[in-house]
């Protein structure tokens, strides 16, 4: 799994790549710390395009990404498959905007 941050104003994109999974816990809290400590930070956009699976250690990293962003935009994009599907069992769009 591979994270690719770049920011556009005041917006941090993350883009996933690989499988999101508990073995990539480490490199994700890492690269969500640096975008959140990013000066104007509003929102936080996680691309899903390239990710084709998610278990259920990476709902856990999203819902911490949550607590930590203190109120920041969190929104999912490009979520397709069974990444969409787990998501939306898990009723993640009560807490996050998917599209």
């Amino acid at each position: 799994m591979q994270v690719n941050v770049r920011f556009e104003n005041n917006r941090a994109i993350l883009a996933l790549n690989g499988n999101f999974t508990f073995e990539f816990h480490r490199e994700f809290k890492h690269a969500t710390t640096s975008a959140l400590q990013h000066p104007g930070l509003s929102d936080i956009e996680i691309d899903f395009s390239a990710v084709d699976y998610m278990d259920s250690a990476a709902l856990g990293m999203l819902l911490l990404l949550n607590e930590r962003a203190g109120g920041k935009k969190i929104t999912l994009v490009n979520c397709k498959g069974t990444v969409k599907s787990v998501l939306d069992i898990a009723n993640f769009g009560k807490i996050f905007e998917i599209r």
